[in-house]
């Protein structure tokens, strides 16, 4: 009879934690939609996510995108070719949404990979503290102190041009970002009751950290991932620009404005269409972080 009671507790207790969460990530979800810039921001980023996803129904990767036609080199926009041509006559079309893949790819795996090693090296300084937390931190100092691209630019100068390359150059660049904002979150919880109940029970750090710690400092976290998902993508370009990042003919946004630059005087639509694809990514990704933002915080809502 006991055994039956304290399991019909325990149940109770999950389904109003369960309850609990839904009803969060509602209010959640609530304040979101009410910011009409955020929501444009989610719209315009699915449309492209969908875009770069389906975008072999759209086009044909080596034989819109990639393969040179002389005979159609420099073609205005029309009905068979969308954006127009390059100077090598491929579909401008195809290459921006097969860019796309690359961009948005590439800017996921570099925020994942500086988001995981940020929240390592942060979560170990903010719940250590001491020594512990004045090594890391300061070797972060370091880091800050060198300009995220020219530090980006010397990793790919050393390691060579590539897209695995590309992606280490770009993540190192910004694990100080998230080893700080990661630092602080847990700075701010660690001191809670149940952090000192759980520290009581005798459970081991690495199960407080990520169990208990993280998950309730996920918001600055998540806001911080997302914007940082923009200046990834601007960096990626930045770097494709220079002959550093994705190299062609692989069509990437930057390495598009590069080889359109002499052709700026006379087809302008070769530079404009691809910095415009480069600004609605970014544009996407901050309003869509502004959001989250206020979104996580109640007391920003208004």
């Amino acid at each position: 009879m006991i055994n039956q009671e304290m399991f019909g507790n325990a149940t109770k207790t999950k389904a109003k934690t369960s309850t609990k969460k839904r009803s969060q990530i509602k209010s959640i979800w609530f304040r979101y939609r009410k910011n009409k810039l955020a929501m444009f921001g989610l719209i315009l980023l699915g449309i492209m996510i969908f875009c770069s996803i389906f975008a072999n129904h759209f086009a044909d990767y080596e034989a819109d995108a990639v393969s040179q036609n002389m005979n159609a080199r420099l073609l205005p926009p029309d009905s068979e070719h969308i954006f127009g041509t390059d100077q090598y006559g491929r579909d401008m079309f195809a290459r921006i949404l097969f860019g796309s893949r690359i961009s948005l790819s590439v800017g996921l795996a570099t925020v994942a990979f500086s988001l995981t090693v940020g929240a390592l090296i942060g979560a170990a300084a903010g719940y250590y503290g001491g020594r512990v937390d004045n090594i890391l931190m300061r070797l972060m100092d370091i880091l800050l102190a060198i300009p995220g691209l020219v530090m980006a630019i010397a990793v790919v100068a050393a390691l060579g041009p590539g897209l695995i390359n590309l992606m280490i150059a770009m993540g190192m660049a910004r694990i100080p970002q998230f080893a700080r904002v990661v630092r602080s979150a847990i700075l701010s919880v660690k001191g809670q009751e149940y952090i000192e109940a759980a520290k009581a029970c005798g459970t081991k750090d690495a199960r407080i950290i990520l169990k208990h710690i993280l998950p309730n400092a996920i918001g600055p976290i998540i806001v911080q991932a997302t914007l940082n998902m923009g200046t990834a993508i601007l960096g990626i370009s930045s770097l494709s620009f220079i002959g550093l990042g994705i190299q062609p003919p692989t069509p990437e946004w930057g390495s598009m404005l590069s080889d359109a630059r002499s052709q700026l005087r006379y087809y302008p639509h070769l530079v404009i269409i691809p910095g415009i694809a480069i600004v609605l990514a970014v544009m996407s990704f901050n309003l869509i972080g502004d959001g989250l933002r206020d979104a996580l915080d109640p007391r920003l809502k208004n």
